[in-house]
């Protein structure tokens, strides 16, 4: 596929290394512009870009960037996209939003509202950078990690959970974007590293 990836952190930086290692055609950019990331570029075969040339032909988009940057993406490059929100909302970094604090909104419910027309899809968001990286696994090994997967468009959901089983990892059905709280911080399934029955039984027991 051709993908673009929003943010060169943790997160990002992982993504692009792990998908470019599946072969997909990876355009990575971040705020301070594509000369910054030539390094990452030249060890993974990915393209340095601007926010534009990432997300323009892109058949999926990844966002792995602070929550307090979505608002400065602009809405209408987004308008079609199967975007992946890998994004989690720290109130010591990000600042107060009243409806994320009192959970009344779910943080991905919240980026799809800043990304109207984009088809949103919550995962990547509650694994460790380096688990990521290291700890995928073939279909059926005992120790295979799963990963949650929440969207409101059915075929969007569909390709993002093949999308993480191709990284090796058992996508799990995490419902809607508003009950995607449920893998966000300070849930069961947040950075635990369950398997598939874990996740699904951590989504189960989380409290608003």
């Amino acid at each position: 596929m051709k993908i673009g990836i929003i943010g060169s952190g943790h997160i990002g930086g992982t993504l692009t290394r792990r998908l470019r290692a599946l072969d997909h055609d990876v355009t990575v950019a971040n705020s301070r512009g594509p000369q910054t990331l030539t390094d990452l570029a030249q060890e993974t075969g990915a393209t340095a870009g601007t926010v534009e040339q990432a997300v323009q032909d892109a058949e999926l988009v990844i966002v792995a960037i602070p929550l307090l940057a979505v608002p400065a993406l602009a809405p209408e490059l987004f308008d079609g996209k199967v975007v992946v929100d890998a994004d989690n909302y720290y109130p010591q970094r990000d600042g107060d939003i009243p409806e994320l604090l009192d959970r009344s909104l779910s943080s991905s419910r919240w980026t799809a509202e800043h990304l109207k027309g984009a088809r949103v899809v919550k995962a990547f968001n509650n694994i460790q950078a380096q688990h990521l990286m290291d700890n995928g696994r073939p279909a059926g090994a005992g120790d295979r990690i799963g990963l949650p997967v929440a969207a409101d468009d059915a075929d969007a959901k569909q390709l993002v959970m093949q999308l993480v089983d191709s990284l090796g990892f058992d996508p799990v059905d995490a419902g809607t974007l508003d009950e995607s709280w449920r893998q966000q911080p300070d849930t069961p399934v947040y950075g635990t590293d369950r398997d598939a029955d874990g996740v699904r039984q951590g989504l189960a027991e989380a409290r608003p």
